[in-house]
């Protein structure tokens, strides 16, 4: 699953001990672009932590997956960044009076106008 936005958070980073040894993860927050924007809080586990380097204000789409677990009657569901891709347009300041790109409404030179319909 993806979700394109922009980040508006970026939350304490946690960390500890389990059975398995030490463990991070860092939780980001999420702006969906559009008429009804929505907020979608997700996580990143260890490495990826430096490896994505999530900062508040880009515009990026988050890969995840979506996971859920019952604990006493209870159920919890986690949002786990597993990659990211930075938005062009996030990364570089608009252009300020900039005409748009020129277009090219010719078809290309390989074009078969010989169409049987």
């Amino acid at each position: 699953m993806e979700l394109a936005g922009k980040i508006t958070h970026v939350l304490e980073e946690k960390s500890g001990t389990s059975a398995r040894g030490p463990w991070r993860k860092q939780e980001y927050v999420i702006e969906t672009p559009g008429d009804y924007p929505k907020q979608v809080c997700f996580m990143v586990w260890g490495d990826k932590i430096d490896q994505f380097q999530i900062a508040e204000g880009q515009e990026m789409t988050v890969h995840v997956d979506l996971e859920s677990r019952e604990y006493n009657g209870r159920w919890y569901t986690d949002v786990k960044a597993w990659r990211v891709d930075r938005s062009e347009a996030g990364d570089r300041p608009p252009a300020e009076d900039s005409p748009p790109p020129p277009r090219n409404d010719a078809p290309p030179a390989d074009f078969d106008d010989d169409i049987p319909f």
